[in-house]
Parts: C-alpha cells; structure tokens; sequence
C-alpha cells in the first residue's frame, strides 16, 4: 500500500486547510461586521434625526404661545429621552468601530486569498495571518487610530 506524500515545495495539508478555515472566518465576520455597520447607522439615525426634529418643534411651539408652553415641554422631554438612548447607545462609535473590523477582516481575507495561491504555505504564513485576525478582533474595541 503506497501513501502519498507530500513534494518538497508541496504545503501540508494542515496549513493549507487552516488557511482556507481562516479566510472562510474572514469572508464571514467581513459580512457580519457590514450588517452591523449598517444596523448601527439607522439607529443612530432613527434617534438622532427624531430628537433633533423634537426640540426644534418644542422650542418653537414653548416660545409661540403661554398655553403652548406644557405640549412644549412634554415634546422636550420626549427628544431628550431620544438624545439620552442616542447617547447611552453610542450607535456613531459602534457604527465606526464595525467598519473599522470589516476593513481588517477584509484584510485578512484578502491576504488568506493571496497565501493560498502560493504553491507552498509556510507556518510564517499562518502566523501573519493570525496576527491579522487578532487584530480584527481587537478594532471593535476602542476608538480609532491616531495617526
């Protein structure tokens, strides 16, 4: 019984298959990080754009006339309750903390993609690669680079 083995500029099979296993997880956590992205810019939008809308309205109705003054202040209250769930969400930085991890998972796709057009995957390889997914996972957190 004769066993394959591998040539020596041949990958392992092992490398190859977490490579691939790599930027599957890439390809995937890129899509999630997008509809997040997205979800995150309507709410802040959803709550934002109504909160605004409100204290003008209730600005303008409180200063128009003295029986306007408690519809006024209970419409106030209502975009200050908007502004303070704006707020507490932080939808803005969540928004810009997704985009920033769909940018490195795709990175790291990317460069899963371009490794495994290599004839030979080297464990330097997949440690570059590593790297990259680690540093995907940390961009949710924070806030962006300086530089």
């Amino acid at each position: 019984m004769a066993t394959a083995s591998a040539a020596p500029g041949d990958s392992p099979r092992p490398l190859r298959a977490e490579v691939e296993r790599l930027r599957d997880e890439a390809a995937r956590q890129k899509n999630l990080a997008h509809r997040r992205a997205d979800f995150w810019a309507k709410v802040d939008i959803g709550l934002g754009f109504p909160a605004a809308m409100l204290a003008g309205v209730s600005g303008a109705a409180g200063l128009a006339s003295a029986d306007a003054r408690v519809p006024a202040a209970l419409v106030a209250l209502a975009a200050a309750g908007l502004a303070a769930g704006a707020a507490f969400l932080r939808s803005d930085s969540r928004r810009r903390a997704n985009k920033r991890a769909r940018q490195a998972w795709a990175a790291v796709e990317a460069r899963a993609s371009v490794t495994l057009l290599q004839e030979r995957v080297a464990p330097d390889d997949l440690g570059e690669l590593f790297e990259g997914r680690q540093a995907a996972l940390v961009a949710y957190e924070g806030d962006e680079p300086q530089g």
